[in-house]
């Protein structure tokens, strides 16, 4: 039997995670979370997944979690650009802290593999598209707030591989690019999207609306659906190479004016859009080489029009109740 723990297990991808995990008989799963996003604890999480009610800053709470757990997903993070710029330091404190904590008492452990969530923004604006896992990793602006959380991911990463040095343990690194599915939480851009629509369709009674949004519309992104996710980082925790890194994500590129078109189309929506002012630091275009994940036998199963369905339906439903 495999003893799973996952740190951040109530956050989307985490939560996702550890219900695939646990359909499994030979695993035991743990989530470790303070509850942070408590808009969605509610959702149900099945009983045989343990959950601890902890948070990742408490060493002698991580350090009783991890008796007898061979693998730990290190997902705890402070997550939404909106937390970026609002609460850099609580972004900082969490990542860098939390991660700490978590690394020491994986050294006095015996856990065997560690598999670490970072992001696709440690790339910032890469030098190359698609772009491949060697591309390094930057911070533009130290005095912009944006990128406390890709630096904080860039740390970890630096310390896993320099900090974390106990013998016999695997170490894995995966990048996740846009990840998007229902129940996602609110403080990213396909949530927001939708938020925004209803709300404006139903306070003026109206299926032909104006939507404002962030920078021109022509910025790219690269969302990949949930389960996709899902599937590729539990292949990389079984076929990953120790020491490597993996961008998880599609190369379905497109741009943000198309992405809302897409999305209106859902919702029975005639859409006008009034292009704004991007926020300093945004990222002008995002897609990933997945070449590494594809050699381990990955394929995504969902496109974006089909992971598109079901993440609209959850919102509809969610905003409409």
């Amino acid at each position: 039997m495999a003893n799973i723990l996952i740190t951040g297990g109530l956050g989307f991808i985490g939560r996702n995670l550890a219900i695939s995990l646990s359909k499994n008989s030979n695993n035991k799963v743990s989530i470790f979370d303070n509850s942070f996003r408590k808009n969605l604890t509610d959702l149900k999480i099945p009983k045989n997944i343990k959950i601890i009610n902890g948070d990742i800053k408490n060493f002698e709470l991580l350090k009783r979690s991890l008796k007898n757990i061979d693998t730990v997903f290190h997902l705890a993070f402070i997550n939404g650009t909106k937390y970026f710029y609002t609460q850099p330091k609580l972004v900082l404190d969490v990542g860098i802290k939390g991660t700490l904590n978590l690394f020491d008492a994986i050294e006095k452990s015996k856990v065997k593999k560690i598999i670490l969530a970072s992001s696709s923004e440690i790339y910032q604006t890469p030098k190359k598209i698609p772009t491949p896992e060697e591309i390094e990793g930057s911070v533009p602006d130290v005095k912009n707030p944006r990128y406390s959380y890709g630096s904080a991911k860039l740390i970890c990463e630096i310390l896993l591989f320099h900090y974390l040095k106990r013998k016999n343990l695997k170490k894995i690194i995966f990048r996740p690019h846009n990840i998007y599915g229902p129940a996602m939480g609110f403080e990213h851009v396909i949530p927001e999207l939708i938020k925004n629509m209803i709300t404006k369709s139903n306070n003026l009674k109206t299926k032909n609306i104006s939507l404002s949004i962030q920078g021109t519309g022509l910025e790219t992104r690269s969302f990949c659906y949930i389960d996709d996710a899902v599937e590729a980082i539990k292949l990389i925790s079984k076929k990953g190479i120790n020491n490597e890194i993996y961008n998880i994500g599609t190369n379905e590129e497109i741009n943000i004016k198309n992405l809302v078109y897409k999305i209106s189309k859902k919702l029975n929506l005639n859409l006008k859009i009034v292009s704004g002012k991007l926020r300093k630091g945004s990222t002008l275009r995002r897609r990933p080489d997945i070449k590494k994940i594809k050699k381990l036998g990955h394929e995504n199963k969902f496109n974006l029009s089909l992971g598109l369905k079901p993440t609209v339906d959850w919102y509809k439903k969610f905003f409409l109740k």
